[in-house]
């Protein structure tokens, strides 16, 4: 049988141990929602960072995430997040780094070579730089593209887009421009209509000077459904009523059990008494 996996340790001296051996490069440590997350000198990441690897008691073996986070109303917009995993306790922490545009946190490249990927993409996506990676570079975004859009004052259209352009054969980079412009939206009901009068609303109106009436049902409309009601009541033709001549007219309520009819002898003579028989001023059957 497998040895079961070491339980998860708890944060119980976790933040005493790490102020024990950072000291100054320490800034802030805290523990919250089960979390803790240890602030670091932007200088001293390097130092830092071999410590919370090599001190026992701590044993940070492997950095699993690198994240980048954008603050615009700091003077230090930026953070980097550092996420790091103890194989030996099975316990998770976190290290945070301020910076800014132009000030270059040190890599960690030459103590996790993984960092070089993860580095790449928190420069690509807010244009963090960082001192000391050997290759430091764009990694998901496309060959000259303009800013990082993952900072908060990143338009959500872009600066550019492209196109495969059929007179140059070749993909072209042009300044984005919108198919249209933002429209605005009332949000009122179809069915109750707007207040202003929509296009084409006025071809709907009676040739008579009559009310306004939509062409079609469910077509937009400034009137009510209450006025649409009573001008479509208003418009259609009045049937009059159509006098029968015959003295006993089928309606739709008879059945065959009322009017007798699906006799088992159709071709049979009608017999005095019938349903079917319908008695003339003569005193006759017919």
């Amino acid at each position: 049988m497998r040895a079961p996996a070491p339980a998860y340790a708890a944060n119980d001296g976790t933040i005493d141990a790490a102020r024990a051996a950072l000291g100054g490069m320490l800034l802030d440590a805290v523990d919250k929602v089960g979390e803790v997350a240890l602030h670091v000198r932007r200088e001293d990441l390097y130092d830092a960072m071999i410590a919370l690897r090599d001190t026992p008691g701590l044993a940070y073996q492997q950095l699993m995430e690198i994240a980048g986070v954008d603050y615009p109303d700091r003077a230090e917009r930026f953070e980097v997040v550092y996420c790091m995993l103890s194989l030996t306790r099975n316990h998770r922490l976190r290290v945070h780094v301020a910076t800014d545009e132009e000030k270059p946190v040190p890599s960690v490249t030459d103590i996790w070579p993984v960092a070089g990927w993860l580095e790449r993409e928190v420069y690509d996506m807010y244009g963090v730089l960082f001192s000391g990676n050997p290759d430091l570079r764009r990694i998901l975004t496309d060959y000259g593209f303009r800013g990082h859009p993952q900072r908060k004052d990143f338009p959500l259209t872009g600066y550019v887009e492209l196109r495969y352009s059929e007179e140059a054969k070749r993909v072209v980079y042009e300044p984005v421009q919108l198919a249209q412009d933002f429209r605005t939206f009332d949000f009122l009901s179809p069915w109750e209509g707007a207040e202003y009068v929509l296009p084409g609303d006025e071809k709907a109106a009676a040739a008579a000077g009559g009310p306004a009436v939509p062409q079609a049902k469910g077509a937009q409309t400034p009137l009510t459904a209450d006025q649409i009601r009573k001008a479509d009541a208003a418009g259609a033709p009045k049937e009059s009523p159509k006098a029968s001549s015959e003295p006993y007219a089928k309606t739709t309520a008879d059945s065959t059990a009322d009017t007798g009819k699906g006799s088992a002898e159709p071709d049979a003579a009608p017999k005095p008494g019938d349903p079917d028989v319908v008695p003339t001023k003569a005193g006759q059957n017919q």
